[in-house]
Order: C-alpha cells, then sequence, then structure tokens
C-alpha cells in the first residue's frame, strides 16, 4: 500500500483502490487531495495489471464534499474557480478512464463527494450511507459534473427536486431513484464491493473500456453517430485476440481467459 498525503493507493490481483484519507474532515476536498487522486487514477490507468479500480473513503464518510475552511481563506477570483475546476478535473479523469471505477460509499456523499460518485460506473452503498446535493444551503450551485449526470440518471425534474431542496436522503432513497446499483448491510460493503470487482476483472477489459466510452458519450451522439462508433469498435474487436477466445469459449462451453489484446 502507498500512502501520500491525503489518499491511499493499493492493488491486489487485478483491483486497485484508491481511498480518500481525511477522516477528521469526512474526507472532504481539500486541492492536494484532489490532485493525489487524479494521479492515482492515472496510475491505474497507465498499469496493465490493473481492470479495475474501487473508490472509497476513510471513517465515517465516502466525501463530504468542499472543504469550507480552505474554501474560506480563497481570496481571489482566480484562485476560487481553479479550486472549482479541480473537482470538475476529478470527475472528467474518472469518466475519461478505460478502466471501470465502483464508487464503494461507505457513509455520507454530499455536494462535491456525490457528484464523484456519480461519476463513477457503478455504486455500491453502505445502508447507513447518505446523500444530499447540499450545495444551495450554502448559496451554491452543484459542481463536480452534477448538473451533467444527476439528470441523465434520475430525470430533469427529480434532479432539480434534488438540488433545489438539498434534502439528505438514505441509501434506499437514492437505490429506488437509480442512482445506486446496490445496497447492502454495512459490514458486508467490502466484501460485496470486492467480489463484484473480481468478476468484472475478468471481463475482457477492451470490451469493457469501449463500452463505457460509448454508453457515457451517446446522449450527446445521433443515432447516425452512435452506429459509426459501434461500427468502428466493433471492427477493432473482431480483430482481437480476446474476441478469439471468447468464442472459441462459447463453442467449447468453457469459461473464457482474457488477456487484453
Amino acid at each position: 500500500m502507498e500512502s501520500t498525503q491525503f489518499i491511499t493507493y493499493e492493488f491486489k490481483d487485478s483491483i486497485a483502490t484508491i481511498t480518500f484519507n481525511r477522516p477528521e474532515s469526512l474526507n472532504s476536498l481539500h486541492p492536494i487531495l484532489m490532485e493525489e487522486t487524479m494521479a492515482a487514477l492515472e496510475l491505474a490507468e497507465k498499469d496493465d495489471g490493473i481492470s479495475v479500480i474501487v473508490l472509497t473513503g476513510a471513517g465515517k464518510a465516502f466525501c463530504s464534499g468542499g472543504d469550507i475552511q480552505y474554501m474560506d481563506q480563497l481570496n481571489g477570483v482566480m484562485d476560487k474557480r481553479e479550486y472549482i475546476a479541480t473537482a470538475g478535473r476529478v470527475t472528467e479523469s474518472i469518466m475519461s478512464l478505460s478502466k471501470p471505477v465502483i464508487a464503494m460509499v461507505n457513509g455520507v456523499a454530499a455536494g462535491a463527494g456525490f457528484n464523484i460518485a456519480l461519476a463513477c460506473d457503478i455504486i455500491f452503498a453502505s445502508d447507513k450511507a447518505k446523500f444530499a446535493q447540499s450545495f444551495s444551503k450554502v448559496g451554491l450551485i452543484p459542481d463536480a459534473g452534477g448538473t451533467y449526470n444527476l439528470p441523465r440518471i434520475v430525470g430533469l425534474h427529480k434532479a432539480k427536486e434534488l438540488m433545489f431542496l438539498a434534502d439528505l436522503i438514505t441509501a434506499d432513497e437514492a437505490y429506488k431513484l437509480g442512482i445506486l446499483n446496490y445496497v447492502v448491510p454495512h459490514e458486508e460493503l467490502h466484501d460485496a464491493v470486492y467480489s463484484f470487482a473480481e468478476r468484472l476483472s475478468k471481463a475482457a477489459p477492451i470490451s469493457v473500456s469501449f463500452i463505457k466510452s460509448a454508453l457515457n458519450s451517446s446522449l450527446e451522439c445521433t443515432l447516425k453517430e452512435v452506429l459509426e462508433k459501434e461500427v468502428s469498435n466493433q471492427t477493432i474487436c473482431l480483430q482481437t485476440e480476446d474476441c478469439k477466445e471468447g468464442l472459441n469459449a462459447f463453442k467449447e462451453k468453457r469459461t473464457p481467459e482474457f488477456n487484453g489484446k
């Protein structure tokens, strides 16, 4: 395990885990934490031995959002702008990775912390987790990609309600809205996430990468553009060793073993 100032990075087998590590502030988003997170994401992306990334928080929270104490110290407009832009870059980093990212929400996910979880490809939450688009309660607007991702998940009008009122919702409520893939008992969260991650790590990496990219951009594309991407990407997939392995395994009625080539 490698530790930097505000995160830890560890990997086992083909799964990397990035943990926000400011439990005393409920893992609020200090700029160093955000920069370290992006560096860890890049490290996992470049490591051919890593297939899946898990993002979580130390202590009682996943991430409580912006670091209020740090923001209070920001005087210049450009400093404030850069702080918000950095949070956006975390979301962009997660969504642009070729590898899938699983959010393991172990506690509160509020403000930009909620929106960073939304950027992930799969979201698991403890039954004790709570979620809030808390911005309007302090006179702010949602950032870190929240106004992009949330309406695509819950619909425009529900997103407006959650963002206008900034109500705290339970994991069960978030699950019913389609925000979460799974809600599990708190003490079972770790095992459930890593069991899923292990399954996902055995999927064909090139296929998963193309699927992630296609789905993340699908709502901005016309049908013609989507079909053109499908033709291009499928042509590439048909030439891979993984495709040959998958087809042979299907014919031989065995489990395929993919190598990402």
